[in-house]
Parts: structure tokens; C-alpha cells; sequence
């Protein structure tokens, strides 16, 4: 009977994730990527020769991107990334997504090679069975998380939001982040309305008033306090919540493309670089793209310190010790021993080969 149980819940792990992320795949675009400087310092993979002599067929990387602000993002449109990989042999496709969760389909069924995410959905992969490795710490994540209020909410502590309808997307790392806001609240998700909602109808919903409060991360916290005058009840930072992100990674095309994944761990850390000198400029260039007003854009630029680190024995246990934290509160079905999907070695190897000028 327990093992009938255990196979529905993972069943259903993986049709939330699967009604997630088909919509969001069909609609997927893929763009170009490329243009910083940088190259493979292994041979060309497009065109070394298989058996017979006859050549290889070109690698595909697919990259993910979540939203319109981070790095990967700002990647595709300054196309920092093809002409590095092309001399590799590759080519670069993006696909977008919603959240962090819908990455895990992608990542299982092989369509998806790369991505950045929060530690949540890290978590709910590795419980859902996906074949995957997290390969380096984008930030530490206390800034990214709040619970964002209607502009007139009657709501003060975080006490009051017994009772309450909350919003956030399952799986993601607004997730976790509500579940410690209301602990340190005494409450539990007994004690509160959880609707599981995507941001796009999220945010919708509190403005007309059928949610009451808004488990979210950035850049949608800064995007309903400047735009429709919401209130900030709590953030991260305030609780000291650390909710490190990752970049993540399928883990058959790290065994078959070990240097490739360097590259694009190289890559991304030079186009982090040059993001976080410039803010200015990347600001008016996003604000531009994506018709934002530009405060906006420059506020959620300024808090989101964008770092790219290999998995410290620190960021190592702050994640172990959020996996527990799910698993005590029955937000997850099993406990997890995460150090099983983190894995360093090619981003050592790719800080290393820019440290050393390769």
C-alpha cells in the first residue's frame, strides 16, 4: 500500500511539472545566443569525424532562460554566446520558461541542456527523479524572495496572513520561501489558502483582488511595488534567509560534452562580468528591449548580485539544510541526500582556464 502511495505522489510530482511546461515548450522560441569573446580549447566537435570518416552532426546546446533580467537572458539578446560555441562546433538554441520547476521536464525528456534556477526547484528535480547536476551558485538569494500585498492590504505582520489566499508558483523558490515565512509566523499551510499560480497570473490576481498576498521573487516583486503601488510584507533579506540559485545541467551531456559545459560555464562568467560593471548600460539596453520603465529594470539590477561560484561546503549545507527544512513540513515526499546532484568540477575548471587567460 505505502509503495502504491509512493508512485501516485511521484506521478503527480511529475504532472504538475508536465502541465507546467507544456504550453510554455510549444511556445518556446529559439533565438540566436552569441557574441563575447572565447572559444573551446578542445577540438571542434562539429567537425571531428565519426566512424567510417563520415562527420559528426553538429551539437546542439538548448539553453534555458527564466524571465527578463538575469544573465542568461541578457546573454541571448547581446548574443554572447554564438560565436564562441559556434567555433566549438555547436550551435545555441533558448527556450523560455515561466519558473524554475518546468526546466526539470525539459532537462528529463533530453530538450533541455542548460538553465538557471533557485534551490527549490533543484530540490523538487532531485525528488521527481530527474537526471540532472547542479554545477555552480549564481547568488545567495537573499534578496530575490518576498511576499508582495495589495497597495491597500489590511495585512501588517506576517501573522495576519492566517486565513488568507497566497499565490506563489509550487515548486519554485518563492515556494520554499513562504513555507519559512510562515513558520517564523507559527502558522502552517493548514492555517493559510495556498493557490498554486504562475507569476503571469499572479500578478493579475492581486490587483483585482482575488488573492491576498503574493509569495513571489524578483524581478516581479520590484515590477507590482513600482507599477501598481503593492507593499513588500516581508523579503529574505529581512528574515536572513539564504535560498542559493543554481545553473543546472543535464547530466548525459556533461559525460558526453565535459568541454562544452566548461565553455559555457566561461561564457556565462564573462557575460556576468560585464553585467555586473555595467548596470547602466544593461539596464537601458533591457528596458529598451522589453519596454520597461528603466528604474525598474536598474532596481532589480542593483539588488540581484549576481555571482558565479562553485558549491562551497557553505552553499552546500544552506541547501541541505532548506531540502530538510521541505521534507519536515511535507512539502516534499522523501528526504534527500542533495550533495548527490551538486557538482563542481567544471566550474572549477572553467574559473581556472579564465584565470589563467585560456
Amino acid at each position: 500500500m505505502n509503495s502504491k502511495k509512493k508512485n501516485i505522489r511521484k506521478t503527480m510530482v511529475f504532472g504538475i511539472i508536465a502541465v507546467l511546461c507544456a504550453g510554455l515548450l510549444s511556445a518556446c522560441s529559439a533565438g540566436s545566443g552569441g557574441g563575447a569573446s572565447g572559444g573551446g580549447s578542445n577540438e571542434p566537435s562539429g567537425t571531428a569525424s565519426g566512424p567510417g570518416g563520415k562527420p559528426k552532426e553538429k551539437v546542439t546546446v538548448n539553453i534555458g532562460v527564466q524571465g527578463n533580467t538575469g544573465i542568461l537572458y541578457y546573454a541571448r539578446e547581446t548574443k554572447a554566446f554564438d560565436k564562441a560555441f559556434a567555433e566549438a562546433g555547436a550551435e545555441v538554441k533558448w527556450y523560455e520558461f515561466a519558473s524554475g520547476p518546468p526546466h526539470f521536464e525539459a532537462l528529463a525528456s533530453g530538450r533541455l541542456d542548460f538553465g538557471s534556477v533557485g534551490g527549490t526547484p533543484v530540490i523538487s528535480g532531485q525528488t521527481g527523479g530527474v537526471d540532472f547536476k547542479a554545477i555552480a551558485v549564481t547568488g545567495d538569494g537573499k534578496k530575490s524572495n518576498a511576499i508582495v500585498l495589495p497597495k491597500n492590504s489590511a495585512i501588517k505582520d506576517m501573522k495576519d496572513l492566517k486565513g488568507k489566499k497566497i499565490a506563489v508558483a509550487k515548486g519554485s523558490s518563492a515556494y520554499n520561501f513562504l513555507y519559512r515565512v510562515l513558520e517564523k509566523a507559527g502558522l502552517t499551510d493548514k492555517d493559510v489558502q495556498i493557490i498554486q499560480l504562475q507569476p503571469d497570473e499572479a500578478r493579475p490576481a492581486l490587483d483585482t483582488g482575488a488573492i491576498d498576498a503574493w509569495s513571489v521573487w524578483e524581478p516581479y516583486v520590484t515590477t507590482a511595488v513600482v507599477q501598481s503601488g503593492d507593499l513588500v510584507l516581508v523579503t529574505g533579506q529581512d528574515l536572513n534567509i539564504f535560498a542559493p540559485g543554481f545553473l543546472i545541467a543535464r547530466t548525459k551531456f556533461t559525460e558526453e560534452h565535459p568541454d562544452l559545459t566548461v565553455l559555457f560555464l566561461k561564457e556565462y562568467e564573462k557575460v556576468r562580468e560585464y553585467y555586473a560593471s555595467h548596470l547602466e548600460e544593461v539596464a537601458d539596453m533591457l528596458s529598451k528591449t522589453n519596454k520597461l520603465d528603466k528604474n525598474i529594470v536598474l532596481q532589480v539590477l542593483q539588488k540581484s548580485e549576481p555571482l558565479l561560484s562553485p558549491i562551497t561546503p557553505e552553499f552546500a549545507k544552506v541547501h541541505q539544510e532548506q531540502a530538510d527544512f521541505l521534507y519536515s513540513v511535507g512539502a516534499i515526499n522523501k528526504k534527500l541526500d542533495t550533495s548527490q546532484v551538486l557538482d563542481s568540477r567544471f566550474v572549477d575548471q572553467a574559473l581556472k582556464e579564465l584565470k589563467e587567460g585560456k
